[in-house]
């Protein structure tokens, strides 16, 4: 039966110029998921990322950190939503980030402002009443995230194992089909997810499944200072 892990990106760079970078303490979460992996004895026929940067740094810092060499398969279809677009459309000043830079600092807790902001951003574009407004819809983005896990699984033999690092809007779309999860639901998964936290799906006699959602045991104890959700 073969088995997919879809792991999530190390934590990006918030509030710097480029967010599609993995900060320090991203680069050592993904190198302690290697250690983790390596110390179940764990390595992959193949590893899949999406086509941003972040993914490939978490997969090269956790697959150098296991003691792995593997080829990089990059699928597009791996890649976040368009997050910055998402949240243009509900704020038009995140289009000048001098002007939305400002509008946060005009707040007492700019982090807990920023996540309501972007909660409502989110919900704009789930509703599906503003589907023109964005390059991608909602339920495009779900089919896309479904579908190119549906091609990893093709081209899986029965033995094979592959880890895939992508980013949580994917991983919460995946979980809510398998789960059967309203939309609003799929989005309180989505803030729930650790980066570098793994979720593993299996699939039989053309049957999928998810095994486990958001595992991230390997940040406790010494390592739990490397628990991150943003």
């Amino acid at each position: 039966m073969p088995a997919l892990t879809l792991i999530r990106h190390g934590q990006a760079s918030f509030g710097a110029a480029n967010y599609d970078q993995l900060s320090t303490l991203g680069y050592s979460q993904g190198e302690r998921l290697g250690q983790a992996f390596a110390e179940r004895e764990e390595a992959p026929t193949h590893v899949f990322i999406g086509g941003m940067l972040r993914h490939k740094q978490t997969a090269e810092a956790c697959l150098n950190a296991a003691g792995l060499k593997a080829e990089l398969i990059c699928l597009d279809g791996f890649n976040e939503f368009n997050h910055e677009q998402v949240l243009e459309r509900f704020e038009p000043r995140f289009a000048d980030r001098a002007d939305f830079a400002k509008l946060l600092a005009s707040y007492e807790n700019p982090h807990k402002s920023f996540a309501a902001l972007f909660r409502n951003a989110l919900l704009r574009w789930v509703d599906g009443q503003y589907d023109s407004d964005y390059d991608e819809s909602w339920s495009t983005f779900q089919a896309r995230c479904n579908d190119t896990v549906a091609e990893v699984f093709s081209k899986l033999g029965s033995g094979d194992s592959a880890w895939v690092f992508t980013s949580g809007g994917c991983i919460s779309v995946v979980a809510q089909a398998l789960l059967e999860l309203s939309d609003s639901a799929a989005l309180k998964v989505n803030w729930t997810l650790a980066n570098g936290g793994l979720t593993q799906l299996s699939q039989g006699r053309g049957t999928r499944q998810l095994i486990s959602l958001n595992e991230h045991g390997h940040f406790t104890g010494r390592h739990r200072e490397l628990l991150t959700y943003r």
